[in-house]
């Protein structure tokens, strides 16, 4: 197998980067759908909350991101855990934006070099963005359907749901 050439590096770390963006916004849509009095709710006991499910969405981004520009994973809880809904979202929000410039900034030879994950993974940096991005859309996806049963709307996510019907684009629509 041959190195990645600088120029793919870079490449692939716009794309994903740029892809990460529209998954934020997604991602803060459902996080901002928890109801607030229903945050302990859980589909049955062996299920963490929707507030552990959201925390753990959260905080696994930012360090994914943060452990990519490190060279090195330290999936330690976060010390400034948010106190209710609207300040997770809001955490999130800074710290994601923040964690994705410190991985803007990095150049071609630190996207390469390889990082071990836990003794599982040892990839070039930039490849863990799609493994990021993979478990961020997988418990997302868990958390929307505790939405419903917890007396909440499922936000539109890769299109309509029935709570929020799929709407084309202004522009769309005018032409």
């Amino acid at each position: 197998m041959h190195a990645p050439t600088p120029e793919f590096l870079l490449t692939y770390r716009a794309m994903m980067i740029d892809g990460l963006s529209r998954e934020v916004e997604k991602t803060k849509n459902v996080l901002s759908a928890i109801p607030e009095e229903r945050r302990d709710y859980r589909p049955e006991p062996c299920a963490r909350t929707a507030w552990d499910l959201a925390w753990h969405i959260a905080s696994s981004d930012v360090h994914f991101l943060d452990g990519i520009a490190d060279l090195k994973f330290n999936m330690n809880p976060a010390e400034d855990k948010p106190a209710n809904v609207a300040e997770l979202v809001a955490w999130y929000e800074a710290n994601i934006n923040r964690a994705a410039d410190r991985v803007r900034a990095m150049t071609a030879e630190q996207l390469g070099t390889p990082v071990e994950f836990f003794g599982v993974f040892k990839l070039p940096a930039v490849f863990y963005l799609q493994f990021m991005n993979n478990h961020s859309i997988h418990h997302r996806g868990e958390l929307a359907t505790y939405l419903r049963p917890m007396g909440s709307k499922v936000p539109q996510i890769y299109g309509g749901s029935y709570d929020e019907p799929f709407q084309p684009p202004a522009a769309a629509s005018a032409a």
